[in-house]
């Protein structure tokens, strides 16, 4: 890890940055091969429709558009709306990550989102993925992965490109999506990675909620995280730690990034600015939208001109 991403991630998570990249630890380059191998493809051969296509979504469809659920994998949770259209050329896909604090949420909570995105001509998969409860880290990466491999497989049918797509995740989705973004040394076809109050440095949070010092909402995170690691401290288990850290694992083929916070939240603009200064090393570029206020999340991505900024940067990757 670098001193400047260290001086970004403030002194109470430096203190715990130097317990996971210490001797004998996975530090920023040995924490990429600890991780899981590349995932397994999806547990089917193809895409298996759920008993019936979200009805939420259902309801908006349109004459090219068509709207169904699919298991990607044998779990429960294990399943994705996949919005595409039957007309026309092979479109760019957007595959969105719900939050939640890795514990809860549901991709019911982006289907506005996603018909955004429909209706901008983009194929849209909406994931859920393995909640903390149940699968601790990396689960939730895999999942992602696996849902973009069995989208990717299986392009002709959704009527995508299988080389053209971004990720988009909010606040733990967020945290998903950067975590994707680094993963290995660049998946092929991922253009960018858009994070909305992404959690992308889990020591950090640790380190801000320490009881006392602490509000109910940074509290509420660290416990999350440390959930979110099988329920131990970074020196408890610094290896999982490390590998939920994101900018540990920045590397040279790695996507672009675009993260918006408020400035007063409780997943502070800093963390993303580690993560800045970890790609602007290897040369990848990454952006970060400051708003005023405390706004995270989805109330953050309807304040006014973010969802016009996201999108403007999702087109600048993909095109229309």
């Amino acid at each position: 890890m670098t001193t400047a991403v260290r001086a970004a991630l403030g002194a109470g998570a430096l203190a715990l940055a130097a317990v996971v990249a210490a001797p004998g630890s996975a530090g920023a380059t040995t924490a990429v091969a600890a991780m899981h191998a590349d995932p397994a493809p999806g547990a089917t051969a193809s895409p298996t429709p759920s008993a019936s296509p979200s009805p939420s979504a259902s309801a908006s469809a349109t004459a090219d558009v068509r709207i169904r659920t699919f298991a990607y994998g044998s779990h429960a949770r294990q399943r994705m709306d996949v919005w595409w259209h039957t007309g026309g050329p092979r479109r760019p896909a957007v595959f969105v990550i719900h939050g939640g604090w890795w514990s809860g949420g549901d991709k019911k909570y982006m289907t506005q989102v996603s018909r955004s995105y429909s209706q901008l001509g983009y194929t849209v998969v909406n994931i859920d993925y393995r909640l903390s409860g149940d699968a601790p880290w990396p689960a939730q990466r895999s999942d992602a992965l696996d849902a973009i491999t069995t989208v990717r497989r299986h392009a002709a049918l959704f009527n995508t490109d299988p080389d053209r797509y971004v990720v988009v995740g909010f606040s733990a989705g967020g945290h998903i999506a950067t975590a994707v973004g680094t993963y290995g040394d660049g998946l092929p076809g991922l253009r960018g990675v858009v994070g909305v109050s992404p959690v992308v440095s889990p020591l950090a949070a640790y380190a801000d909620g320490e009881p006392g010092v602490s509000g109910a909402e940074q509290r509420k995170l660290r416990a999350a995280a440390v959930a979110l690691a099988g329920g131990c401290t970074p020196a408890q288990c610094p290896k999982t730690w490390s590998s939920m850290e994101v900018p540990f694992h920045a590397s040279p083929g790695d996507a672009p990034v675009f993260t918006v916070h408020s400035e007063n939240e409780f997943v502070p603009p800093y963390e993303s600015e580690a993560l800045k200064q970890a790609l602007a090393e290897v040369g990848v570029p990454m952006t970060i939208k400051t708003m005023p206020g405390v706004q995270h999340s989805a109330p953050l991505y309807r304040e006014r001109g973010v969802a016009e900024a996201v999108d403007a940067w999702i087109v600048a990757r993909l095109g229309h």
